[in-house]
C-alpha cells in the first residue's frame, strides 16, 4: 500500500480516470461514428437516499461492459442515469427524522411540509454517488439524468395513466388485498412477494353455537384469531362428508375426515352424519355481538349462516371456514357471490376500532409482538367458553419491504390495471425476449407471468406521482382523466408547476352539473415510475416521439433476481399495454453478493468489507473481474471473498502489468511494430491463443454470458505471463536481433489486442496497457477503439502446445518424485505419446527446457506416459552445480537492488567444488550475471555483492 492507504493498482487506475476525464474520452465515444447505428439500454434508477452497496456493484459491472463492448462493435450507445425519487424508502427516512409513528401524524403536520422534506432529503447522498460510480469505472451520464419527481416524467406518466384508462384497462375496484397498517396503503403482488418471514403464530378452533340447537356448535378453525370480530358467515364444502359428535355433554359439528386429529382425545360419539349440502342455511351465533343488533348493517339478512363453498377443503382445519370477508380474498369473493355484509372492525392502521369494546385499541399485528392481540382473543374466547382448542404453528407470512411491519388483508378501493384481460398479449410478447441465463425464461419469469393478477397500481401514501383522476363531489359522481398538465390547466384554469399530491389536491376542475370535481386521493405505485422509464425519461409523448418509438424495445437491460417480477415485469406490462410489443430484446438477471458466511449483507452487523476500501486496496478492475466471472451472473448467490478478490487482483492484473514492464524493460533494444508475423512456435502459439479467446469472448457476448465472456481473458493473461513470457526471457535477453524483434513484435501485438478485449471488463488497466502499446495511427483510447477482428483458430497448434504442456507437467511430477532439482540436467525423457515424434523442434525444445534433459525420445515401451533417466553423470553433476551458481548469483543481485545490465562486484564463498566451476566458468558467469568474482573457501554456497 502507499500513501493514503492506496495500493500502487488503485493510484495507477486514477491516473487513467484522469486522463478520460482530462480527454472527455466518454463524451468522444458517444460522438465518435457509430455505423452500426444505436443501441439501446434501459438504466434502472437508484434512490439516492443511500450510499452505493454491493448489489449496485454487480448492477454497474453489467451496465458498464455490455454498453462498453457495443460500443466498440461500432453502435451508438447512450448511457441515460437516473434516479428513482418516490415511495416508502424516502417516505420511511422522513417519518424517522420527524418521529411520526403513523399516517395520521403525517396528515397532522401537512401534506405539503413531509413531501417538501421529501424533496430535501431525496439527494443525501447524491455527492457519494456521483464520485464512487465514475471511480468503478462505469461510464454513464450523470450531469443529465432523469428524476422520477420532475414534472416532465410524472406527465409522461399520467398519459400513459390515461391512454390505458381510455383502452379500458384501468377500473377501480373494491377488493381484499394486502395492506401495510404501519404505511396505511396497499402493496403490490410482487411487494408482497418480496417480504416474507418465516413467523411462530397461534391458530384457533372455535365453537359457533347453532341457534335453535342447545349445546350444539360448528367447530371452526382459523390462523387469524383476530378477523373473528369481523365474522358473517361458517363456509363448508357440499360435498364434504360431515359429523355431528358428542363429547363431554356438547354435540360438535366437523368434517368427518378431520375428526381423529381434532378430537385427539377419547371419549366422543358420532350422532349422526351429513353432506355440506344438509348444514347450508343454518344459523349460528357469532364469537362477538358488536355488530349484532346493528340495524344499518348491508345485507345484514344474510350474515350469520352457512354457505357452501368450493375453497373449503379437508387439509387442515376442521373442514369448516369462518368467514371474515373484509380480510380474504376468497372469503370477500364469497361475499359478492351470495351477498354477505362486509364488518370491517380493524382501520388501515390496524388498530381494531371502538365498536369492539372487548379488544378495540389493539393493534391487530403489533411489531413488537404480533400474537399479542391473538392472545388477547383466545383469552375472551375461553372466558365465553367457545374455545375449543388452540396452537402455535411457524409458517410463512407477509411484511412490509420496506418498514418490516406484518401486512394483514384488508378490503378496500383500489385502482388496477386490467393485466388478466391483456395476459395472452403479453405472454406472447415475451417469446421474443432472451434471457440471460436462459432458465429464467420459462421459470421464474414465465411462471411469474403465467400466474400474473391485476396491478394494484394506488397507493394510500403521500410522495409519489398522482392519479389523475378528477370525480365530482355532487349528485352526478361523474369523473375526469387527465393524460397531460395543458388538459387539466385548461379544465381548471389553473397553471400548474408540478403534479405532487401537496399541489394538485388544491385544484378544482367545474364540473357540468355545477359542481366541482376534486382528485381522488391516492397516489399511484411506485412500479409505474420506474415500470414508465422507457418513455417518462424522455418525456413521451410531448417530446422525443420518433426517438422513443425507435427505442422501444431496448437492446438490453439487466438487473438483480428480484426485479424479474418488479421493474422487468411493470415494464413488460407497461409497454404491451402502451406499445403493444416487448419493452427489451436481452436481459441479463443476475444474483445476489451476500456476506462470506452467505447472510445478507447487513451494515448494522457490519459482516462485509467497504466497498471504497476494497477499490483503493485491489482496484476496480479487480472488483470488477471478480464479480462478472462469478456466478452472480448466473442469477445464483455469491458468498463475497475479499480473498478472491485479492487473488484477481494479484493473478490478473499485477501479471498484466508485468508482463508490460518485461515488456518495456527490452522494447527499445530492437525497432518493432506490433505486428503478428510468423514467428517462433511460442509466437504462432500466443497469437493463436489470441485468436481463440477472442472467438470465446466474442461469441459470450453475443450471448449476453458475461462470466463466459471474462474467465477466458483471466486463463490467457496467465498463459501470456507463466508460459509465453516466460519462455521467451532468453530470447528478450540473449537472442539474435531478428530473435529479439520477433518477441518483442509478438509481445505488443498480444498486449494491443489484449486491452481490447480487456476493454469491456477491466477498462483502468486495458487502458494503462494501451495508451502504452498503442500505434501512432490508433485511437487516443481504447475505449474509442473498434472491437478487435478475429481470425481463424488452428486448433492443433493449441493442441501440440497442450500436449507439450502436459508432458512438462508429468515429467516434473516425476522429478518430484525422485527427489531430483530441476536445476540438475538429466540426461533423457522419455515418452510414451507417438504424436511427439511429429512435433517441431522447437516444441521439444520446449520440452527439454523445462524439463531441463538433453534429449526427448518417444518410446511406446515405458509402463508410465513419461520415465525419465535419472543417471547422473559428472559431467551432469557439473552442470547441475554450475546452474545452481548462476541461480545464487542472480538472486544476490536482486537482493542487492541492482538494476539490469549494471556490472558489480560479488565475493562468493562455497566448497572446493564452487572455487573449481568459479575458475573454470568465470567468464561466461560473467556475461551471464555482469558480476566480476572473488571466491573464498566455505562450508556452504553464499554470495555477497558490492
Amino acid at each position: 500500500m502507499s500513501e493514503k492507504g492506496k495500493s500502487d493498482t488503485a493510484k495507477r487506475e486514477e491516473e487513467v480516470l484522469a486522463f478520460w476525464n482530462e480527454h472527455d474520452i466518454f463524451e468522444k465515444s458517444l460522438e465518435k461514428e457509430a455505423p452500426e447505428g444505436e443501441y439501446t439500454f434501459y438504466d434502472g434508477p437508484p434512490f439516492a437516499t443511500g450510499t452505493p452497496h454491493y448489489g449496485h456493484l454487480v448492477a454497474s459491472a453489467i451496465k458498464d461492459a455490455i454498453p462498453r463492448y457495443w460500443t466498440m462493435k461500432g453502435f451508438r450507445v447512450e448511457r441515460q442515469w437516473g434516479w428513482d425519487c418516490h415511495g416508502l424508502p424516502i417516505e420511511n427516512i422522513v417519518e424517522k427524522e420527524l418521529g411520526t409513528k403513523s399516517k395520521k401524524d403525517i396528515e397532522s403536520i401537512g401534506v405539503k411540509k413531509f413531501n417538501d422534506l421529501c424533496r430535501e432529503k431525496i439527494f443525501t447522498y447524491v455527492d457519494v454517488w456521483e464520485t464512487f460510480i465514475p471511480r468503478f469505472g462505469r461510464w454513464v451520464n450523470m450531469h443529465n439524468s432523469y428524476r422520477t419527481m420532475d414534472k416532465d416524467y410524472m406527465e409522461s406518466e399520467w398519459w400513459a395513466f390515461k391512454t390505458l384508462y381510455d383502452k379500458g384497462l384501468i377500473y377501480e375496484d373494491y377488493r381484499s388485498m394486502h395492506i401495510c397498517p404501519r404505511c396505511e396503503t396497499t402493496l403490490a403482488q410482487s411487494e408482497v412477494a418480496e417480504g416474507y418471514q418465516t413467523v411462530k403464530d397461534l391458530a384457533v378452533t372455535v365453537a359457533f353455537p347453532v341457534k335453535g340447537e342447545k349445546d350444539t356448535a360448528f367447530l371452526a378453525w382459523t390462523t387469524t384469531p383476530w378477523t373473528l370480530p369481523g365474522n358473517v358467515a361458517l363456509a363448508v364444502g357440499a360435498d364434504i362428508d360431515y359429523v355431528s359428535v358428542e363429547k363431554g355433554g356438547a354435540t360438535y359439528i366437523l368434517a368427518k375426515e378431520r375428526m381423529r386429529d381434532v378430537l385427539t382425545e377419547e371419549g366422543y360419539t358420532i350422532v349422526s352424519e351429513m353432506k355440506g349440502t344438509d348444514l347450508v342455511g343454518k344459523e349460528y351465533v357469532p364469537p362477538f355481538d358488536s355488530y349484532q343488533e346493528d340495524e344499518k348493517l348491508e345485507h345484514r339478512e344474510n350474515a350469520w349462516k352457512v354457505y357452501a363453498a368450493d375453497f373449503v377443503t379437508t387439509d387442515t382445519g376442521t373442514g369448516i371456514a369462518h368467514e371474515a370477508p373484509a380480510f380474504g380474498a376468497e372469503d370477500m369473493e364469497l361475499a359478492q357471490e351470495v351477498g354477505l355484509p362486509l364488518i370491517q372492525h380493524v382501520g388501515m392502521n390496524g388498530v381494531i376500532v371502538p365498536e369492539v369494546k372487548e379488544l378495540a385499541g389493539l393493534s391487530v399485528k403489533p411489531v413488537d409482538d404480533h400474537q399479542s392481540t391473538d392472545v388477547a382473543v383466545i383469552k375472551y374466547l375461553a372466558g365465553k367458553g367457545l374455545l375449543f382448542a388452540k396452537e402455535k404453528y411457524e409458517h410463512s407470512y407477509p411484511h412490509c419491504w420496506r418498514c418490516d411491519t406484518p401486512l394483514i388483508n384488508y378490503a378496500t378501493s383500489s385502482w388496477f390495471v386490467a393485466v388478466e384481460k391483456i395476459k395472452s398479449d403479453l405472454l406472447a410478447y415475451a417469446e421474443a425476449i432472451n434471457w440471460s441465463p436462459a432458465h429464467i425464461k420459462s421459470g421464474r419469469w414465465g411462471e411469474w407471468l403465467k400466474g400474473a393478477r391485476d396491478w394494484s397500481i394506488s397507493r394510500q401514501r403521500f410522495w409519489a406521482n398522482t392519479i389523475p383522476v378528477w370525480r365530482c363531489s355532487g349528485p352526478c359522481k361523474s369523473e375526469k382523466v387527465f393524460g397531460s398538465v395543458a388538459e387539466l390547466e385548461e379544465a381548471s384554469g389553473t397553471t400548474v408547476h408540478d403534479l405532487h399530491k401537496d399541489i394538485v389536491d388544491e385544484i378544482r376542475v367545474p364540473c357540468s352539473c355545477g359542481s366541482d370535481m376534486h382528485r381522488v386521493p391516492d397516489v399511484l405505485d411506485t412500479w409505474f415510475n420506474s415500470g414508465s422509464v422507457p418513455y417518462a425519461s424522455y418525456h413521451y409523448p410531448f417530446k422525443n416521439e420518433k426517438e422513443v418509438r425507435e427505442r422501444i424495445p431496448a437492446d438490453f437491460i439487466g438487473e438483480g433476481q428480484d426485479q424479474v417480477s418488479k421493474w422487468f415485469y411493470y415494464q413488460h406490462v407497461l409497454g404491451g399495454a402502451l406499445f403493444e410489443t416487448h419493452m427489451f430484446k436481452n436481459v441479463i438477471v443476475s444474483g445476489t453478493a451476500l456476506a462470506e458466511d452467505g447472510k445478507k449483507m447487513s451494515k448494522r452487523l457490519q459482516n462485509y468489507p467497504d466497498p471504497q476500501v476494497m477499490i483503493d486496496t485491489y482496484g476496480a478492475d479487480a472488483m470488477r473481474l471478480y464479480l462478472l466471472s462469478s456466478p452472480v451472473m448466473r442469477s445464483e448467490n455469491l458468498n463475497f471473498l475479499e480473498s478472491d478478490v485479492a487473488e484477481v487482483s494479484r493473478k490478473i492484473l499485477a501479471r498484466l502489468v508485468n508482463v508490460y514492464e518485461f515488456y518495456a524493460l527490452h522494447k527499445d533494444a530492437v525497432a518493432h511494430d506490433p505486428v503478428a508475423e510468423e514467428g517462433s512456435a511460442l509466437d504462432t502459439w500466443i497469437i493463436t491463443r489470441l485468436n481463440d479467446v477472442h472467438a470465446q469472448v466474442t461469441q459470450a457476448m453475443e450471448a449476453y454470458e458475461l462470466d463466459r465472456a471474462t474467465r477466458p481473458l483471466a486463463a490467457f493473461v496467465d498463459d501470456f505471463s507463466t508460459w509465453y513470457v516466460r519462455r521467451s526471457r532468453d530470447r528478450f535477453k540473449e537472442g539474435s536481433e531478428e530473435e529479439k524483434k520477433r518477441a518483442l513484435q509478438t509481445t505488443q501485438f498480444a498486449l494491443r489486442k489484449l486491452a481490447k478485449m480487456l476493454a469491456p471488463f477491466a477498462p483502468f488497466h486495458a487502458e494503462w496497457v494501451w495508451q502504452r502499446v498503442r500505434r501512432e495511427d490508433d485511437r487516443e483510447s481504447v475505449h474509442l477503439a473498434n472491437w478487435c477482428t478475429g481470425r481463424e483458430v488452428e486448433t492443433h497448434v493449441l493442441e501440440e502446445m497442450k500436449t507439450v504442456r502436459e508432458v512438462v507437467t508429468m515429467a516434473l511430477e516425476k522429478r518430484a518424485e525422485a527427489n531430483i532439482k530441476v536445476r540438475q540436467p538429466l540426461s533423457a525423457l522419455m515418452v510414451k505419446n507417438t504424436q511427439l515424434a511429429a512435433f517441431d523442434d522447437q516444441l521439444l525444445d520446449l520440452i527439454r527446457d523445462e524439463v531441463n534433459v538433453k534429449t526427448v525420445v518417444v518410446d511406446e515401451s515405458i509402463e508410465d506416459e513419461v520415465a525419465l533417466d535419472t543417471v547422473l553423470t559428472d559431467e551432469l553433476r557439473e552442470e547441475g552445480a554450475l546452474r545452481e551458481l548462476v541461480r545464487a548469483l542472480q538472486s544476490a543481485r536482486k537482493k542487492a537492488g541492482l538494476q539490469a545490465g549494471t556490472a558489480a562486484q560479488a565475493t562468493v564463498r562455497g566448497d572446493d567444488t564452487i572455487a573449481a566451476l568459479i575458475e573454470k566458468y568465470r567468464t561466461t558467469l560473467l556475461a551471464q550475471t555482469m558480476l566480476t568474482l572473488t571466491y573464498e573457501h566455505a562450508d556452504t554456497l553464499s554470495v555477497t555483492v558490492f
